[in-house]
């Protein structure tokens, strides 16, 4: 799927028929602006106002992930959802260094993911 966040934004928008407009209001910024956010013409907005945007229209966590994603990958950036845990905790930046200089492969993470799905489970 190559869907870029403004169109994300859009699809998700349309479909609880919010009009621009109305989203704009909501998120407490102007038409034309959430217009360049969904066109791809700016930059994804703060963290924060992504949040607003997930709540207001009901967004499950797979979907916010996406979205998060989307737009680390518009901006050329780390998920604005990560950068605060990775900043605020100097062993995750550690574990990424040690992982990056062993040249951790989707396997590595793998298990490393099923250890801590495990600890959520207890």
């Amino acid at each position: 799927m190559n869907m870029t966040f403004g169109t994300f934004l859009k699809e998700k928008r349309e479909k609880k028929e919010i009009t621009l407009r109305k989203m704009a209001e909501k998120l407490g910024c102007s038409a034309p602006y959430w217009s360049d956010v969904e066109k791809g013409y700016r930059n994804p907005p703060k963290y924060e106002t992504l949040l607003q945007f997930s709540e207001i229209l009901g967004m499950s966590t797979d979907e916010k992930n996406l979205m998060f994603d989307l737009a680390g990958a518009a901006r050329d950036y780390i998920a604005p959802d990560l950068c605060d845990y990775i900043k605020n905790r100097s062993y995750v930046a550690a574990a990424l260094r040690v992982a990056r200089d062993l040249d951790a492969g989707e396997e590595d993470w793998k298990l490393i993911m099923n250890i801590l799905e495990k600890q959520r489970e207890e």
